[in-house]
């Protein structure tokens, strides 16, 4: 079920890096549960408008409202935001001196305030729910680029996040690790969980997502559910990028 007040708007955002303008009014509704994959070109504004999301990057023109918090310069409204907004990026970003059960209970102690024990139990259960609990003890090193990955998305899990954001996370991966991450990216959106994925995986997006958006040139330029946007697109561009992205 999906609630009648968004979890997620983006009313008119834009954001500039200097004079090159990388978001051009972007409007955007991403209700609870809902599961949104974002696809484009390269330098489209895709990863800037999920980054602007959890303030990563900061928007210069417009609304970005979370689960009823407005993204401003203020800290307090920030830092709830950020506890409710999990990130997984293309690099795993895991602390190489940290064991990978030590990798998640960092941040529940630090910003949860989580007692060690429960952030341990926490951690055990979310590396379970990823499948690699076997790994607990050892370091980042030690592990495949997907195993990896699939601790990062636990990290972010135990913040018990509203929303998860997924900045191309298999395009670091080789081509036989990435299943294993989509497996579990599937897992959570059977579960429920409201996704915003930025990928090039296209068998993702037609198997998971409730929506489908094509960006280019910082532009939101079609958005429709997987049957029509991949049988049935409009624009003249989602067409090309689609015969270009589905050849391979």
């Amino acid at each position: 079920m999906t609630s009648p007040e968004p979890l997620i708007q983006m009313l008119e955002v834009g954001k500039h890096f200097g004079t090159f303008q990388a978001l051009k009014g972007i409007n955007l509704n991403v209700s609870k549960g809902e599961r949104i994959v974002v696809c484009g070109p390269s330098g489209s504004g895709k990863s800037t408008m999920i980054r602007c999301i959890n303030r990563l990057e900061k928007h210069d023109q417009g609304r970005i409202i979370i689960d009823g918090i407005e993204l401003t310069d203020d800290l307090k409204d920030l830092n709830a935001v950020r506890r409710e907004v999990g990130m997984v990026f293309q690099s795993f970003n895991l602390f190489p001196h940290m064991t990978i059960l030590n990798n998640l209970m960092l941040a529940q102690k630090l910003v949860r305030k989580t007692p060690k024990a429960e952030a341990r139990d926490v951690a055990m259960h979310y590396l379970e729910r990823v499948k690699i609990p076997e790994q607990a003890g050892k370091y980042p090193i030690q592990l495949s680029g997907g195993q990896q990955q699939r601790v990062a998305i636990a990290r972010a899990l135990c913040m018990k996040p509203e929303v998860m954001l997924f900045d191309e996370p298999t395009s670091a991966l080789d081509p036989e690790m990435i299943n294993e991450v989509l497996e579990v990216m599937v897992d959570l959106a059977r579960d429920g969980m409201t996704m915003i994925c930025v990928t090039h995986e296209m068998g993702f997006a037609r198997s998971v997502a409730d929506r489908v958006i094509f960006m280019d040139t910082g532009e939101i330029v079609e958005e429709a559910e997987p049957e029509t946007f991949f049988n049935a697109p409009r624009n003249e561009r989602t067409k090309l990028f689609l015969s270009q992205i589905l050849k391979h």
